[in-house]
């Protein structure tokens, strides 16, 4: 950590800490070199496209994915000689749109078919709103998606619509993307710059920065070319006598070049277990020695590439219409059929693709068809527990196994099975470190934080009391955590405790659902306490949620407007505002899932 008395503001102190955090040994030598050795100097001019036409590169993300995407885009735009803007959905409104004239669009689409958490606003006043004319904008849209999910790339697929609707000319088709998106959105912007861009456009020179002198060779870590990390410690967390199976995880990231602020989320790349394996080539009658192609890689031994390189279990309606054109099966036709989405939902929960080729194409597959019906296995996201300057070198997760029984047999959770099951200490685990900037702590050391993470969602919390801990943060710090049993179930108790007795918690509340005759939750204790939580918001604090986004997010955001609308003395509809008005200055953000 950078001394008091260093020529820098608090901010840039908190800035710099954070980025040397996550540097190795050699990596500060070689910056400290490249630092008194001067800055680069201005290379000779080169030709590049001058500008010609305004392109505004819109975007909606939830993970950070779009976002990045949109800044590519506007570079490659500025490299074409496009005058470009890049906005966040979050902050502008669909009025703005008719100034527009060149307009890309790339927009994720959260769980099944919702917006992304940044861009519920603009999505409901674009979709919902009163209309506002568009024929001057030409545009096209890159949705980003998950075909495990019944609604892919809804949210893309609804804003294309919408623009076509308003009157704006869609200039090159719709990307639909999944999980996978590098390849087609490059295909897609291409194709979209080509259409926006004006019949000609005069050349023009400029002078360029030259790029630093080369450090030496060093393999650079990231989403395509994960960081083998080692194992540093594993710890189960809940108690004996629970029916959980909670996880916390120590990796090492010495080495790797990778860096990481409270908020971020770490890429883990699982392999899927043997008998996951086992059970696709017993369904599909093959040995698993067969040769198959894989996207990418090349041709590669059936059973290999089952392992490692295709998602094997995630039973979306993709692969179901894949599986009918192979297999033929009229009963599985009118399962996909338009009029029997709910048969199919019903089918679909707690089945695996094994269990969709034994019922449905019961004679056994091709392997070359076989390898046909799967998407490559993606990563798994997982919140970081853990604060560069509280473990240097090191990322911590916080991971509940999923297991569960479904149709008589037992079932369980790809990536945090691996984890528990396959990797002991000491062993490796391919990850990358990923941004979310919607989810950061506030500038301001001085700024009162709320904090609600019942189970797991805990872990990002754990990472930002010991981030303002290490840096000497005088601002509040008031956790609401919940789970099923206090003597089972309260993770990171001794270290809350901790906190409490340094002062680094200002408060804590708990609420264990299973240790009374009635369920208590998180939002029952926020209403219990709805005084003290307004009085914090009043104060200017940032209220942050993570965990369950199928019932608990929705609930905590009920609690909040509630505590508002009492406290505060207001109409629903102002209390509302109110909250709305929190999520625009990012002063309430969640990372739910």
């Amino acid at each position: 950590m950078l001394p008091e008395h260093a020529p820098f503001s608090p901010d840039q102190r908190r800035a710099v800490d954070i980025a040397l955090a996550g540097l190795d040994a050699s990596q500060r030598f070689w910056l400290a070199g490249f630092l008194s050795a001067g800055a680069p100097v201005a290379a000779a001019a080169v030709a590049v496209p001058a500008t010609s036409a305004k392109l505004t590169v819109l975007y909606g993300t939830e993970s950070g994915n779009a976002e990045k995407l949109a800044d590519l885009s506007a570079k490659e735009a500025k490299k074409r000689g496009f005058q470009t803007s890049v906005k966040n959905m979050s902050d502008v409104s669909p009025a703005d749109l008719a100034k527009v004239e060149n307009l890309l669009v790339i927009v994720s689409t959260w769980g099944d078919g919702d917006p992304p958490e940044s861009a519920t606003t603009f999505y409901k006043e674009f979709m919902n709103g009163s209309a506002v004319e568009l024929p001057r904008v030409r545009f096209s849209v890159c949705a980003l998606g998950d075909t495990s999910y019944e609604k892919f790339c809804q949210t893309g697929k609804d804003i294309d619509s919408r623009l076509e609707k308003l009157g704006a000319k869609r200039v090159s088709p719709r990307q639909d993307c999944d999980v996978e998106y590098e390849e087609p959105y490059g295909t897609w912007l291409d194709a979209a710059l080509k259409a926006l861009a004006p019949a000609s456009a005069p050349a023009a020179t400029a002078s360029v920065v030259a790029a630093p002198a080369a450090a030496p060779a060093t393999e650079e870590f990231g989403k395509k070319n994960p960081f083998p990390s080692e194992l540093l410690e594993k710890v189960l967390l809940n108690g004996k006598g629970t029916t959980k199976e909670t996880w916390h995880y120590e990796l090492s990231l010495d080495g790797s070049g990778l860096s990481y602020e409270p908020g971020d989320a770490l890429a883990v790349i699982p392999v899927n277990s043997p008998d996951i394996v086992e059970g696709i080539l017993k369904a599909s009658k093959l040995s698993g020695s067969e040769s198959v192609e894989v996207k990418g890689v090349g041709p590669k031994v059936l059973a290999d590439a089952l392992r490692e390189d295709f998602d094997v279990t995630a039973l979306s309606r993709a692969v179901l219409t894949k599986l009918q054109a192979l297999s033929g099966s009229d009963k599985l036709a009118a399962l996909l059929a338009e009029d029997a989405k709910d048969q199919l939902k019903d089918y679909q929960w707690g089945r695996w693709i094994s269990d969709a080729i034994a019922d449905f194409a019961p004679d056994g597959l091709a392997a070359a068809d076989l390898a046909t019906i799967f998407r490559k296995l993606p990563p798994r996201l997982y919140s970081i527990a853990s604060s560069p300057l509280a473990h240097p070198g090191e990322v911590h997760l916080t991971v509940a196994s999923v297991r569960y029984q479904a149709h008589g047999h037992a079932k369980k959770g790809v990536a945090s099975t691996y984890l528990a099951d396959l990797i002991e200490k000491g062993g490796h685990v391919p990850v990358y470190t990923h941004q979310n900037k919607n989810f950061r702590l506030p500038v301001s050391s001085n700024v009162p934080v709320i904090m609600v993470g019942p189970g797991t969602g805990v872990a990002p919390f754990r990472s930002f009391v010991e981030h303002r801990a290490a840096l000497g943060q005088g601002g509040k710090n008031w956790l609401f955590f919940g789970d099923q049993r206090y003597t089972y179930d309260f993770l990171y108790q001794m270290e809350w405790q901790e906190h409490l007795k340094d002062g680094h918690l200002t408060k804590l509340d708990v609420a264990f659902s299973r240790d009374q005759p009635e369920k208590v939750y998180v939002q029952n204790r926020m209403l219990e306490r709805a005084k003290d939580l307004y009085a914090w918001l009043q104060e200017g604090a940032h209220f942050y949620v993570c965990g369950d986004a199928t019932r608990m997010a929705h609930d905590v955001h009920e609690a909040l407007i509630a505590v508002v609308e009492k406290e505060g003395k207001l109409p629903r509809d102002t209390a509302e505002a109110y909250v709305e008005d929190l999520k625009k200055s990012k002063r309430y953000q969640r990372d739910v899932y």
